[in-house]
């Protein structure tokens, strides 16, 4: 399945808005329904009200109605896989249980696996505001 995540990342990668860094950046996201969301990074010249691709993704994904992130796919232009920024980890946490896979990749093929739990240990959760 991560095959179809992975075309869907590169596809929107593509379509990232980065004219200031250049550093393009696609994430798909797999919901319980099978619905593939896809997002990608948008830079404004008024750092940081830029958008990254998995809150993208998420966005997308929240305003189709679905909920439930089972699966994650971000891809970028680095020599390295790239992991999500602290807001992302903090937003993959929000909609996707610990156990959630999410693979980190290149566009060279280079991947890394890991989990929502272990990108963001100890994640403030609903539990926190009660």
């Amino acid at each position: 399945m991560s095959d179809t995540l992975r075309d869907a990342a590169l596809a929107v990668r593509e379509n990232a808005h980065a004219p200031y860094s250049q550093f393009k950046v696609g994430a798909a996201i797999r919901t319980a329904s099978g619905t593939v969301y896809r997002g990608c990074n948008v830079e404004n010249v008024a750092y940081p009200e830029g958008t990254c691709a998995e809150a993208g993704a998420i966005a997308a994904m929240c305003a189709a109605g679905d909920r439930e992130v089972v699966e994650v796919y971000v891809v970028a232009g680095s020599p390295t896989p790239v992991p999500p920024c602290g807001g992302c980890r903090q937003k993959l946490a929000e909609f996707g249980a610990g156990d959630v896979p999410v693979t980190l990749a290149t566009v060279d093929g280079a991947e890394q696996r890991t989990t929502v739990a272990a990108l963001l240990p100890g994640a403030f959760d609903a539990g926190h505001m009660a």
